[in-house]
Formats: C-alpha cells, sequence, structure tokens
C-alpha cells in the first residue's frame, strides 16, 4: 500500500483562511506527480508523501526519482524540502486528515468469479478498513484509482459499518493522465472530474475538492456529476482511446494486403473535425497499465449486468490488438525464411511508449516471446528500461506485472542464452539480422542507420513498429523493411502471412 499526504490551505469567498489537511493514499505514477505539481502550483501547501515501502521512499528522497517521467524530475526537485516531503508514517497522516484520496493497486483478478477480466479490489478494501479503523474525524474519501462502477457505495458500506460515529463523503476524481506528458497533463488539464453524491453534504464535499483544483485549473474545466457518472468516464475514456487505436490498427493490414499507406488514410481521416487527428498512428499494439485492464472490467461489468453484446464488442478492441502484436512476429519469422532460431535480433525500444520507463503490458514482451519462441537470439537496448526489468517482464506470465510481489526475474543463466540488454542501439544491433523498432522514442528517428547496416548480417531487416523511419531511405542503403501499414516491400509481397 502507498501513501501521499499534504496540507492545503483554502480560502473561502469570505477571504477567510482554513487549514485542510489531505491525505493521499499511493506513490505511484499518479500518487507521485499529482501531489509534486499540487505543491509546485500551491507553495503555501505542504505535501508529505507517506508510504510504507521504505525502497519507494527511498526513491523519492533521492537523486534517481522511482519513476521516470518528463518534468517530474525539476518539479520534485523544487519543492522537495521546502513544502514536499517523502517518509514512510501512514496512520497518522490518514488518521489526522481531512480528505483522503486513495490511488492504491486495482489489480485484475488472477482466480475466483471474475478472474481475467474482474478488478481486485483487495488493497481499495484494505485501504478502506485502515481509514476507518484510524479515524476519528469526518472524512471525504475520494476515489484516485480507476475502479469499477458501484466501487464506491462498496467503500462506502466499508466505512458505514466501521464508522463509529466518523461520517463519510465518498467522492470520485478520475485521473486521466498519460505517461510521458503526466506533469503537463497536470499543469493544464483537459477536464478536472469530480463525482459525488447527489445531496446536501455530498454537494458541498464536491465544492471543497473543487476549491483546491481551482487554486490553478480553470473554473470551466472543472466537471462535477454523479458518483456513477464519474467512476464510469474513466473507463469509457480509456475504452474509447483503445477502441481507435485498435481500429487504424485493423486498417493496418488492409493497407499493407492492398498498397495503401496508413499514415495517408490515417491523415485523411483525422481532418474529418468528427475524428480529429489523435490516436490515429497505427502500431505493434497498444500496452501499458490501464488500456487493456480497464476494457477487461468494462467487459465484465457489461456481462453482469446481463448486456452479451456490449461485452463482445469491448472484447473486441482487446481481440484486434492480440492479433497486431501476433501478426508483426509472424512478419519477422515468415521474412527470414520462415525461422529466426539462432539469429540476432535488435529489440530497439521496450517500454510500452517513448517518454516513460513504464514497461507494463508493453507491446515488447509479447513480440520478445513470440520470437523466443521460435529460438532467436535478443538484444534489447531502451534508453530508460533496465536489463533487471526486461528480464522480470521476460518471465512473467500474463496480470504479472499487477502483483509485483510475485514477479522473479529471470536467472542470469537463462537471460544470457537468448536475450541481453544492449547499452545503445548500435550494440545492440551488431551482428544482428533484423532490428525490430517497438518504442517510438526520438533518438530512433535519427539514428545512422547506415553505420547500423555495415555491422549486420546480410540480408539485413528492419520491422518498424512504430513508423519512426522513413522505408525509402532504408531501402536505398540495403535494408528490407517492414513498416506497419505501409506498402510491402518486394521482398515481403508474395508472404502470405505477412499480409
Amino acid at each position: 500500500m502507498k501513501i501521499t499526504v499534504f496540507l492545503l490551505v483554502l480560502v473561502d469567498c469570505a477571504d477567510r483562511v482554513t487549514m485542510v489537511k489531505i491525505c493521499c493514499i499511493g506513490a505511484g505514477y499518479v500518487g507521485g506527480p499529482t501531489m509534486a505539481v499540487i505543491a509546485l502550483k500551491c507553495p503555501a501547501i505542504e505535501v508529505v508523501v507517506v508510504d510504507i515501502s521504505e525502497p519507494r521512499i527511498a526513491g523519492w528522497n533521492s537523486e534517481r526519482l522511482p519513476i521516470y517521467e518528463p518534468g517530474l524530475d525539476d518539479v520534485v526537485k523544487q519543492c522537495r524540502g521546502r513544502n514536499l516531503f517523502f517518509s514512510t508514517e501512514v496512520h497518522r497522516h490518514v488518521g489526522d486528515a481531512d480528505i483522503v484520496f486513495v490511488s492504491v493497486n486495482t489489480p485484475t483478478k488472477t482466480c475466483g468469479l471474475g478472474a481475467g477480466k474482474a478488478a481486485d479490489l483487495t488493497y481499495w478494501e484494505s485501504a478502506a478498513r485502515m481509514i476507518a479503523d484510524v479515524s476519528r474525524s469526518d472524512k471525504i474519501v475520494v476515489e484516485k484509482s480507476t475502479v469499477p462502477v458501484k466501487t464506491a457505495e462498496a467503500i462506502e458500506k466499508i466505512l458505514v459499518h466501521n464508522s463509529r460515529g466518523v461520517r463519510y463523503q465518498i467522492l470520485s476524481n478520475p485521473e486521466f493522465l498519460a505517461e510521458g506528458t503526466a506533469v503537463q497533463d497536470l499543469f493544464a488539464p483537459d477536464r478536472v472530474l469530480i463525482g459525488g453524491r447527489e445531496t446536501p453534504e455530498g454537494r458541498a464535499a464536491v465544492a471543497k475538492l473543487r476549491d483546491v483544483y481551482a487554486q490553478w485549473v480553470p473554473g470551466d474545466r472543472i466537471i462535477t456529476t454523479n458518483l456513477w457518472s464519474a467512476e464510469l468516464s474513466k473507463l469509457a475514456a480509456n475504452a474509447f482511446l483503445a477502441q481507435r487505436i485498435s481500429s487504424v490498427n485493423a486498417i493496418s493490414a488492409l493497407c499493407e494486403a492492398t498498397g495503401a499507406d496508413i499514415t495517408e488514410v490515417a491523415h485523411s481521416v483525422g481532418r474529418d473535425a468528427r475524428i480529429g487527428p489523435r490516436f490515429l498512428s497505427a502500431s505493434v499494439g497498444f500496452g501499458g497499465s490501464c488500456f487493456q485492464k480497464d476494457i477487461l472490467n468494462l467487459v465484465y461489468i457489461c456481462e453482469c449486468y446481463g448486456l452479451p453484446e456490449v461485452a463482445a464488442y469491448w472484447r473486441e478492441v482487446i481481440r484486434i490488438n492480440d492479433h497486431q502484436k501476433s501478426r508483426f512476429v509472424k512478419c519477422v519469422v515468415s521474412s527470414m525464411f520462415n525461422t529466426v532460431a539462432g539469429k540476432k535480433i535488435a529489440v530497439l525500444g521496450f517500454a510500452f511508449k517513448k517518454d516513460t520507463g513504464d514497461t507494463r503490458e508493453t507491446p515488447a514482451i509479447d513480440v520478445c516471446n513470440g520470437l523466443l519462441g521460435d529460438k532467436a537470439v535478443i538484444s534489447i537496448y531502451d534508453p530508460q528500461v533496465t536489463g533487471e526489468q526486461v528480464s522480470r517482464d521476460l518471465a512473467m506470465n500474463k496480470f504479472d506485472w499487477d502483483h509485483p510481489r510475485h514477479l522473479q526475474p529471470l536467472s542470469a543463466t537463462d537471460l544470457a542464452k537468448q536475450v541481453a540488454v544492449a547499452p545503445d542501439a548500435y550494440e545492440a544491433a551488431r551482428d544482428a539480422h533484423a532490428v525490430c523498432i517497438l518504442t517510438e522514442w526520438d533518438e530512433f528517428r535519427t539514428l545512422d542507420y547506415k553505420r547500423m547496416f555495415d555491422a549486420m548480417h546480410k540480408p539485413a531487416f528492419i520491422f518498424d513498429g512504430r513508423n519512426v523511419v522513413d522505408p525509402a531511405k532504408l531501402r536505398e542503403i540495403g535494408f528490407v523493411v517492414y513498416a506497419i501499414g505501409k506498402p510491402l516491400d518486394d521482398w515481403l509481397k508474395d508472404m502470405p502471412a505477412v499480409a
């Protein structure tokens, strides 16, 4: 369980100053950046981040933060020691707080009813019971984690039945951060969503939280709804974004089969004002901690409410994503004389997207495991992912990433047999038969591919899973090139597994 605590000074409409203590349980990808930006934007607020994990807190107090996010290091260093602090205390700060944010993990269940789809609310229930145990004053409890619809009702029951006279109001305040742009998203959010009960007490709680965000967010970007709309909005938003990616990826396969160019098609489609250009980049597949987990959760909710057709619709978004990763692996193997056994494959990029070190549900895991299954030898380079993380990820079963206490890295012996982590892209590609680009890091756009080609076995292949390179220029160098959704290289046109 992870804890974040901070103090806020709110000024009411009568210009009277009221000190409000706020505690946020969760110091990960959401809690850490959110609290750091609050501390920066509100210098009068004291923010104390608390976590029971000593290594995590040590990381937040060190020169190398436990998560990588552009701009976050600067924000933390500006505030840390001034009005932003990190410690391992828990109960005292939760007990003293007026408002408690909860941003704990909500993993996918791996066993029991709803296994593989439903969210596991064990950590949420534990947090609620802890809040009830240590509270001696009325509190507003705010959902910050992505949770199933009606979670607030379940949490409310736990708190009320263990209240000992303490009164609680439950709010939903889902996060809409994108990794890689989280700090920017916090500085200027598209919207801040707050859902609460439609009662006088509920409306008062919503107003209090709204006042917090109003210190730097324009009022027209703060949306208030009922509890259930706020909870469902987060799942719906992620489902819609993932749906767009699966849609354009489905069209990318048709582009390859017909000679169309997915970049041109997506540009044309995106110029329609009703559609827009964002999330129309074809790729090897989407990843990250949210999309697949939230869609599976949505599928389970639909099934529980007797909506099998709706559940099937959203399940297909996941199936297309899985198909895109499988199609990419088949292309690599088929292109290279139908086997990669014993061949060195350079993998450029292991994070699920650029500007983050997060590897949760990254397509690189499935692609690498597919190649390893055909006995390839893989050399991986990613500017933000460690070798330890790579080995741990490649040893995981499905949903293991969501239960980190169970993760064990591959042994050094097993890792050395088929997988190596390179210090740079050129070392990864040296003596390789092929290069697979799986993350759209900006540096991959400007590499010296002639230098890379000269150091590789021939024929030398490049499989661009993010469309970051110019296929025509690489073909001039001598590469056989596959780029998702682009017209196929003559070498590849007669291979049915590719088209």
